[in-house]
C-alpha cells in the first residue's frame, strides 16, 4: 500500500537542499523564513558564527493588533526585519525560503524587506 509522505516532511526536505547551497556569512548574512498557520517569522543569520543577529515576527508587541499570518502581515514583519538589520549595518544578505515556494507570504515577506532597504 502506498503511503503518503507528510507534507511537512517534503518541506524540511527542500529546505536541507537549499540550505547545501545557502549559507550566511558575516558580511552576508542568511535571511531565513519560516511561516507557520497561524503567523510568520524571520530571522537574519550568520552561520559562520551561528549567531542569530537579527529577528522579526507577527507575534511582535510593536504591532498592535494582532496580525497572523496573512499577506499584508507577512509585508509588515519583512519591513521590520530589515529595520533592524539596517540599525546593525546588515546591508546585504542571503534570501532562504526554508522549502517554501516563493510564493504569497514568503514572497510578500522578500519585497518587504526589499523595500525597506535590504539587497537580495
Amino acid at each position: 500500500m502506498y503511503n503518503k509522505e507528510d507534507r511537512s516532511i517534503s518541506r524540511v526536505k527542500r529546505h536541507l537542499r537549499v540550505r547545501k547551497k545557502v549559507h550566511g556569512t558575516a558580511e552576508r548574512p542568511r535571511l531565513s523564513v519560516f511561516r507557520s498557520e497561524k503567523n510568520i517569522y524571520a530571522q537574519i543569520i550568520d552561520d559562520v558564527a551561528q549567531k542569530t543577529l537579527v529577528a522579526a515576527s507577527s507575534l511582535d508587541k510593536e504591532f498592535a493588533t494582532k496580525l497572523g499570518s496573512n499577506k499584508d502581515a507577512a509585508k509588515l514583519v519583512g519591513e521590520a526585519v530589515a529595520k533592524k538589520a539596517l540599525e546593525k549595518g546588515i546591508k546585504a544578505v542571503v534570501f532562504d525560503r526554508g522549502g517554501y515556494i516563493y510564493h504569497g507570504r514568503v514572497q510578500q515577506l522578500a519585497e518587504g524587506a526589499r523595500e525597506a532597504g535590504l539587497e537580495f
